[in-house]
């Protein structure tokens, strides 16, 4: 499963004297609360005929059992081989305890202490409960807040540990007797679900306006899908904050939605009945269903159909991949069921739906996600026209996970990791002293550890405004304390004026622990190989658009030789000039022009692009000017884009280089250019004769197809020599530019057939939002070995 870690082993049972009355205590770690572990111990224990007690602590859960030395064999084998599916047990460990006189076997009250186990991510309604919640007859018929110990929110409503429904924002809805009942009985899969509930007793709808007003109506759904279908613009509140939704098929509404929200060109998010409500909009092979119906149900991003733009203008404008999900809370099948007529039971959900929508994240201006009602009101009054919201509390901002499937290799690498991942633990290759990383300023995640575990935060984003970087710090102190960690010492970006760094600081000061900085593209492969449980030397190849370098200058295109806290830059892309700074990074035009200039035609850059102010940007370039130097990726393929005409200023962050990988899928693939590159002594990688073709008149679908092909091999080459040289065999792939698939496919095979070993991202994403994991690992690695240590001394 995508974003789990590793089973560990599990510690042997001590051997009573035959014949004798035996009894163990048994203690489970990992994700064992809140995943109706507890009642499935109970019925183990019952079936078994075995007395004694379980409960949960912080620590994990607790089991004493008694009995004859076969039955508990028989259970400490099936405890792990038929663990419930949400559940991922670590570790067991057993000691003989003294027999004692009982009868029956109890689940006891649980135990506050200091924190060792891991709080279970929100999943997605599961079958049984979607079966009540389409049952006619049922008490739960067409109730939005149905859930029991297999599904339903958990991070998100849960302030402490243990998970126990005074410490969720369940706390203050008093269960009715039926709930109570079934909450109270070992034998019902809602035995201890902390957010139990039905119309009676539990969280209700309404529906209000862009003021906050009541709106009068029988039906907050139906109305709610009435004015879908109208094509108004909804918010809706979710599990872990808000989204803007709007009819997909409507292409004036998703127009008034870009227009309110302000996003002018990046894609929207689809949400779809199910995978065959799917089919004519992306292409599903055999896996893919698989991961969009997984309990974790990220956003995918899948392959477009040719139909798709006619079909759903506006959701994905010349893009490749469209996000894909499926819905996971019962609120959100309820608005499909609504649209179909009500349907009795669930045979309705096997056929395709018409109702498609744009499910977007409700955070205007780029700041953290909604999850008040209040401050929906506040914050999204100008964009939505009417409001679904309820009274269940969102305790923790949560956006929705993203994924790119591919489809070659059948894997799927994450884009953004957060709601169905967050906060499951990533396996570290060593225990170690506690650290809280803080990440960089793109696409910020923080991340604690514990012993050899990791807890990668929620997606929390760029750290470009006041209210984002109140809500890093928030994530860090949530998870702080739901993990009750104390860090030894603080890891951050080598860049010192980043907020993420800035707060690491003083965080550091006021405790009196060390600071770390990580240089972020060591972060990039430490990250990839702390989840691999490498801690050996590998080489590196780090692609992204930026990261501040030891020498004081934006790096981006590198090659590293890393070893736990060591790291040396034995390779990196040839410098580009950068006109104008960080405008250029914006405006890929400028970085075509410069390539231009290196390549001799700067009378070519200032006539090409007069229209844009080539001129300028030719004199700027001839007397260096406001051009500073970066070895980044990023900019090589802003000036591939640039070159080719596909996009002369981008709109978001990363546009220029997906709309290029765009047009290659869509071309196909092409033999890499000869001589398209070379490779000089001191280890820079020259890519000018790639781009000097780019430059002469070309079909962009081509040239981009040729870009892609000849940077594969270049970069297949520059490292397998320097593998073969610093004497490794792995080569670790990571940063931003391995969220495209074409290059990753073709370099992973260059290098596998070359003989290497090649480690990728799989529990993080290669992108920024997985920095927060490798700094916290090369920051282990430091204490661990007394390197890089001292007090920080960030203003």
């Amino acid at each position: 499963m995508l974003g789990q870690a590793r089973p560990q082993p599990i510690a042997g049972r001590p051997r009573p004297a035959p014949g004798a009355l035996a009894r163990c205590a048994l203690r489970v770690r990992g994700v064992v609360q809140g995943v109706g572990f507890r009642p499935f111990v109970f019925r183990l224990a019952t079936e078994l005929r075995l007395s004694g007690f379980v409960r949960n602590d912080a620590e994990g859960v607790a089991i004493e059992v008694q009995g004859s030395d076969e039955a508990l064999e028989r259970f400490t084998e099936r405890l792990v081989s038929e663990a419930p599916v949400l559940s991922r047990i670590d570790a067991v460990e057993c000691s003989a305890r003294a027999p004692q006189s009982e009868s029956g076997f109890v689940i006891r009250t649980s135990r506050a202490g200091s924190a060792r186990t891991g709080v279970a991510p929100d999943v997605a309604v599961c079958p049984e409960c979607l079966a009540d919640l389409f049952d006619l007859a049922g008490r739960r018929w067409r109730y939005a807040f149905a859930n029991c110990t297999q599904c339903g929110p958990r991070y998100t409503i849960t302030s402490a540990l243990p998970y126990d429904r005074p410490n969720t924002s369940m706390a203050h809805f008093a269960q009715c007797a039926d709930c109570q009942a079934e909450y109270g009985d070992p034998l019902s899969r809602r035995f201890h679900a902390q957010p139990n509930a039905c119309p009676v007793c539990g969280p209700r709808l309404t529906l209000v306006d862009s003021t906050g007003a009541l709106i009068d109506c029988q039906d907050p759904m139906a109305e709610a899908v009435a004015r879908l279908q109208r094509g108004e613009i909804l918010a809706i509140k979710g599990l872990g904050g808000f989204h803007l939704a709007c009819d997909a098929r409507n292409g004036f509404a998703v127009a008034t939605l870009r227009r309110r929200k302000d996003r002018e060109e990046k894609a929207f998010a689809l949400m779809a009945a199910n995978a065959a409500s799917l089919v004519d909009f992306v292409h599903l092979d055999a896996t893919a269903p698989a991961l969009l119906e997984s309990p974790e149900r990220p956003i995918v991003l899948l392959s477009k159909t040719p139909a798709c733009d006619t079909l759903l203008p506006g959701v994905a404008p010349g893009l490749a991949l469209l996000g894909a999900m499926l819905p996971y809370t019962p609120l959100q099948y309820l608005l499909f069921h609504e649209a179909a007529g009500r349907p009795s039971g669930t045979r309705w959900l096997r056929d395709a739906q018409p109702l498609l929508l744009v499910m977007t994240s409700a955070n205007p201006g780029g700041e953290p996600l909604v999850i008040d009602n209040e401050e929906a009101v506040a914050r999204l009054g100008t964009i939505a026209d009417a409001m679904l919201v309820h009274d269940r509390d969102i305790l923790v901002r949560c956006d929705d996970t993203v994924v790119r499937y591919d489809a070659n290799a059948r894997r799927a690498v994450f884009v953004r990791r957060a709601r169905g991942y967050t906060p499951r633990a990533i396996k570290l290759p060593a225990g170690g002293p506690s650290v809280l990383a803080t990440g960089a300023w793109l696409k910020n995640t923080v991340c604690v550890t514990r012993g050899d575990e990791a807890f990668l935060s929620q997606h929390v984003g760029d750290l470009d405004n006041a209210a984002t970087c109140v809500a890093m710090q928030e994530a860090a102190a949530h998870l702080l304390d739901v993990l009750q960690v104390r860090p030894e010492a603080v890891a951050h970006d080598l860049h010192p004026d980043f907020h993420s760094s800035r707060y690491a600081a003083r965080f550091a000061r006021e405790r009196g622990i060390p600071a770390v900085a990580v240089q972020h593209h060591h972060a990039h492969i430490a990250a990839v190989l702390s989840e691999h449980e490498v801690s050996g030397a590998v080489v590196g190849i780090a692609l992204d658009g930026v990261g501040l370098g030891e020498d004081g200058t934006a790096w981006g295109g590198e090659l590293l030789r890393v070893e736990g806290a060591g790291m040396e830059r034995i390779g990196h892309l040839r410098p580009l000039l950068l006109p104008g700074g960080d405008r250029a990074a914006r405006e890929p035009w400028r970085v075509a022009a410069a390539a231009l200039f290196a390549l001799g035609r700067g009378k070519q850059a200032a006539t090409r692009y007069a229209g844009l102010g080539g001129a300028t940007i030719a004199h700027m370039l001839a007397r260096g000017i406001n051009c500073p130097v970066t070895t980044s990726a990023g900019r090589w393929f802003d000036a591939a884009a640039g070159l080719l005409g596909v996009k002369e200023v981008v709109s978001y962050e990363g546009q220029a280089a997906m709309l290029l990988e765009g047009l290659a899928q869509r071309h196909g693939p092409v033999a890499p250019m000869r001589d398209g590159f070379s490779i000089d002594s001191d280890g820079t990688l020259d890519l000018l004769p790639l781009l000097a073709r780019l430059a002469d008149p070309l079909d962009p679908a081509e040239g981009a197809a040729l870009f892609h092909a000849t940077l594969s091999a270049a970069l297949a080459q520059w490292s397998i020599g320097a593998a073969r040289r610093e004497g490794v065999g792995i080569v670790a792939l990571g940063g931003g530019c391995f969220m495209n698939g074409i290059l990753s496919a073709a370099l992973r095979g260059r290098l596998r057939e070359a003989g290497m070993r090649v480690l990728e991202a799989e529990q993080a994403p290669p992108n920024d939002g997985g920095l927060a994991l490798g700094q916290a690992w090369v920051a282990i690695c430091a204490l661990r070995a007394g390197q890089g240590l001292g007090r920080c001394d960030i203003n």
